[in-house]
């Protein structure tokens, strides 16, 4: 077997000796080769460990990109709509301009209650898959 040599301080050699025995080591030569060992495999497990750290963080990158998208495409829908829309229908006369607006107000309070118990529902369905209940 190759042999190394070490020079090391004394207040190193005095902590060595002392951490020999507290761990059971038949010599400090022993504590230096598991040491090394320690240090040696530590480091090999590390560069796999920032491997699959990056590959995780690409992933992400990659499903944030893909989400991005998806609510440009919203945005770009909701746009249209909206232009098509205001183009389309006509502004109320004056004299049944303020019935509009109520009526209006009532069609929209009753969308937004609609979405927001879809949304609910939603998030109800989407917390059972997670705990697996399928029991409704």
């Amino acid at each position: 077997m190759p042999k190394r040599a070490v020079r090391i301080q004394p207040e190193l050699d005095q902590r060595l000796q002392k951490a020999t025995k507290e761990r059971g080591y038949r010599s400090p030569s022993a504590f230096i080769r598991a040491a090394i060992e320690s240090e040696l495999k530590s480091r090999s497990e590390r560069a796999g460990i920032e491997e699959q750290t990056a590959a995780s963080f690409e992933r992400l990158a990659k499903e944030l990109r893909r989400v991005l998208r998806g609510q440009q495409a919203i945005f770009a829908l909701v746009d249209a709509l909206t232009k098509t829309f205001l183009g389309c229908v006509p502004e109320p006369p004056a004299e049944a301009r303020s019935q509009a607006i109520t009526v209006a107000r009532d069609r929209y309070m009753r969308l937004i209650k609609t979405a927001g118990q879809s949304l609910a529902n939603e998030t109800r369905s989407a917390m059972q898959d997670l705990l697996g209940d399928k029991n409704e």
